[in-house]
């Protein structure tokens, strides 16, 4: 355990960043897997829906700096082919 001020203070910051990092990586593979559910499901509507909530989180997440930008465009670029393979 530290005993100097700025790494209490420290140690503090990274424990509230790694649960707010946390949970906008659980909704990100959450809103994912609904995307992909509907799909199957054969439901376009509702699918086409859940990819696009799927993606702003996505957006999101790279604002937050969770992903890199390119790591982004690489998600959202499979889970449209995903999606659209599924519904053809």
């Amino acid at each position: 355990m530290a005993n100097i001020a700025s790494q209490i203070k420290r140690n503090r910051q990274n424990e509230v960043r790694r649960q707010r990092n946390q949970a906008v990586r659980s909704e990100l593979k959450t809103r994912t897997r609904q995307a992909l559910a509907a799909a199957e499901a054969g439901d376009a509507d509702a699918a086409h829906e859940a990819r696009r909530l799927a993606q702003q989180r996505i957006d999101t997440a790279v604002s937050k700096g969770l992903l890199h930008k390119k790591t982004a465009a690489r998600r959202k670029a499979r889970l449209h082919r995903q999606i659209e393979d599924l519904l053809s």
